[in-house]
């Protein structure tokens, strides 16, 4: 089965563009710092420091490329790299003041790096070490060189945590719209479907009851009949859309093959990476993108096989939906309509309402690929995780 490419993650292009600006600045600065401490100092110094700034640079591209995957969450796999930067970058900045510049982008990247008190106790060793390479270069005698970056280290620590704190308000906010917007269409469905066709059967019924035995009266009954049984079906739809078996407390696999095999008998599941809890919310999102792609293969694809793929990362979970039928151009998909529509916009509004992004790969010809990933853990909302079956 062909496998979609690493999506992106849930990082904004502001947030890259401000990357970009960091790492940039600290080419820079480490570059005029080198030039700088070449020309002040011998060569018997400078080989040893410019050997030790070399591989600074080094970790430093290692820790940022390996830092840019965390679209993937992947962040154990560069926490190492981090640790070994900021070590090598206390001894650089102590044995040469002259790169101390270069601190500001050490101090966030560790920021990115770390959460809770690793990232306070990163963040506190750059300026530390920051503050005694000044101090030592104005031979233990300025205290302002002491002070200074310890007091610009925490003035930064206090300005990225309220940004963080802005973001997951806003991120939280932004889902509980989405909520809200959910239960709106929901309360128009059962008021357009429900409540509608009750009404009007309980009329016909009364209708019949004044004028039996007429026959009319058996019109009406029938019509009532009728009616009743379009809004049990109407009903059932309704319930299977927001509900299924084993949603909540169930083994997540079993759910979402119970879900697809209702549209698609031969369908296959396949989970990869460990097993782990998910907030009830993620799981009613995997489950509810995996009824409306297997829906849309069996309505729409004409395809053989089909397959569904949970895949469990370390701080995000992923769904693959694959169908070997006749594709589409996602580019030439129509508006929503009274024909419908509506599939791939719900599908990618669901996810990203949960802070997760979905992506659509299809060619004519080529089959289709609707994959998305969620974090495990939505932004704001750590006390939402219920623990999951195995």
């Amino acid at each position: 089965m062909p496998t979609a490419p690493p999506r992106p993650g849930p990082g904004s292009r502001i947030d890259s563009r401000i990357d970009a600006v960091v790492h940039l600045g600290f080419a820079v600065l480490m570059v005029a710092s080198a030039v700088r401490y070449v020309m002040r100092h011998s060569p018997a110094d400078n080989l040893w420091t410019v050997a030790l700034a070399g591989s600074v640079c080094v970790l430093y591209a290692v820790t940022a490329v390996v830092a840019h995957r965390r679209a993937v969450q992947r962040r154990p796999l560069w926490i190492p790299w981090m640790i070994a930067l900021v070590a090598a970058w206390a001894a650089l900045v102590i044995v040469a003041p002259s790169f101390a510049w270069c601190s500001f982008a050490i101090f966030f990247l560790t920021r990115t790096a770390f959460r809770g008190w690793a990232g306070y106790v990163a963040g506190g060793a750059t300026a530390a070490a920051t503050a005694v390479g000044l101090f030592r270069m104005s031979d233990w005698t300025d205290v302002a060189m002491l002070l200074g970056p310890l007091a610009a280290g925490a003035l930064l620590t206090l300005i990225y945590d309220k940004i963080e704190r802005d973001q997951e308000r806003l991120a939280s906010s932004e889902r509980a719209a989405g909520i809200a917007a959910e239960r709106e269409r929901v309360s128009r469905e059962i008021h357009d479907t429900v409540t509608q066709g009750l009404a009007s059967s309980l009329l016909l019924l009364e209708a019949a009851q004044r004028s039996w035995p007429a026959e009319t009266a058996h019109d009406d009954v029938r019509r009532a009949s009728n009616l009743l049984r379009r809004n049990l079906a109407d009903t059932r739809s309704l319930v299977h859309e927001l509900s299924a078996p084993g949603l909540e407390t169930g083994p997540l696999p079993e759910a979402l093959e119970h879900a697809a095999r209702q549209y698609f008998e031969t369908v296959s599941i396949h989970v990869t990476g460990d097993p782990q809890p998910l907030p009830s919310e993620v799981r009613h999102a995997l489950l509810r993108v995996t009824q409306s792609a297997v829906a849309n293969i069996k309505l729409h694809s004409h395809a053989d096989h089909a397959s569904v793929t949970l895949g469990y990362l370390p701080e995000a979970v992923t769904l693959d939906v694959y169908d070997d039928g006749r594709g589409f151009d996602p580019g030439t998909v129509p508006p929503p309509s009274e024909t419908g529509g509506y599939g791939l916009r719900a599908m990618r509004q669901r996810v990203e309402q949960l802070g997760g992004e979905l992506s659509v790969e299809s060619m004519p010809g080529e089959g289709t690929i609707i994959a998305a990933q969620l974090p495990v853990i939505p932004p704001a909302a750590p006390a939402n995780v219920a623990k999951e079956a195995l």
